[in-house]
């Protein structure tokens, strides 16, 4: 079977997986960005307590894989605890954990690069640290952080593809269920490569457009 008959009889499951996968990778970023704010915050304060619990967090996220942390959200938590939760709840819940202890150290990072001295400034014209961390340094921060946050998401849109191992009918699970049907391997893996690659090359040029306006913008 042809490259172009397949996309005309199948292309809807694969659009359908796509719009799967942007969900997932869409979402788990966004409650990725709040995690990794939080702790990136909390790791450049002086709770030492609360320090320990994030470095232990990101470091056991960060040394294991995200397959086996997939595994264990998904089949291990329920067979511990009788929760229940769909493939999707699961996926997006091992996703915004996975990414949330990379954006924590991004985060970390652009707040560290910020000159001391705004905080001390901002201290100084009677603001709180907190809403100094919010008013004065984060948006400073953004601009640094902005590529390594940008190279984050296509990063958690391609680890998507990993959730097909719980069952979430993303786009390489709606992949496997075509070739299951026709066999067409080599066409068919050619094709969800195709949307893969699509979709990260626009996201690519977006992430290269803004940082063009932010750099305008210094």
């Amino acid at each position: 079977m042809k490259l172009i008959d397949l996309l005309v009889e199948f292309g809807g499951d694969l659009l359908s997986g796509l719009g799967v996968t942007l969900q997932l990778a869409i979402t788990g970023i966004i409650f990725a960005s709040i995690i990794g704010i939080v702790c990136a915050i909390i790791n450049v304060s002086k709770n030492k307590y609360l320090k320990i619990i994030t470095s232990i967090y990101i470091n056991i996220i960060r040394g294991t894989p995200f397959l086996v942390q997939a595994y264990i959200i998904y089949f291990g938590l329920p067979g511990a605890f009788g929760i229940r939760m769909s493939e999707l709840t699961a996926g997006i819940i091992a996703i915004s954990l996975n990414a949330g202890a990379y954006m924590a150290e991004i985060i970390r990072g652009g707040i560290e690069a910020v000159d001391k001295g705004q905080m001390e400034a901002a201290r100084s014209l009677g603001l709180s640290s907190r809403k100094a961390m919010r008013k004065i340094i984060l948006p400073q921060a953004l601009r640094t952080m902005t590529p390594s946050l940008i190279n984050q998401f296509i990063i958690t849109l391609k680890d998507t593809s990993i959730l097909s191992i719980i069952g979430i009918r993303e786009l390489t699970m709606a992949g496997k269920l075509v070739i299951a049907k026709n066999y067409e391997s080599m066409a068919m893996w050619s094709l969800v490569a195709l949307y893969y690659f699509i979709i990260i090359y626009v996201i690519t040029k977006i992430s290269r457009y803004i940082e063009r306006k932010t750099a305008y913008g210094k």
